[in-house]
């Protein structure tokens, strides 16, 4: 464990975990860790679906692949 660790302790459902762990493939905490990551990536694809229609650009495909 790294020093930017933190140990916690919670109460999972055992049913929750259990599939977690059956679709991860994983133990406990790198399901865990997962989830945590999952819910993060979430909350940022909802902030760039929030910016959709405000942020416009222009894009020179010829420029880009030289």
């Amino acid at each position: 464990m790294d020093e930017t660790s933190k140990k916690v302790t919670v109460n999972v459902p055992a049913a929750v975990l259990a599939r977690a762990r059956a679709i991860t493939g994983r133990g406990v905490t790198d399901t865990i860790v997962e989830g945590l990551r999952e819910l993060d990536r979430q909350r940022q694809r909802s902030v760039l679906r929030s910016l959709k229609g405000r942020v416009h650009f222009q894009l020179d495909l010829q420029k880009t692949r030289r």
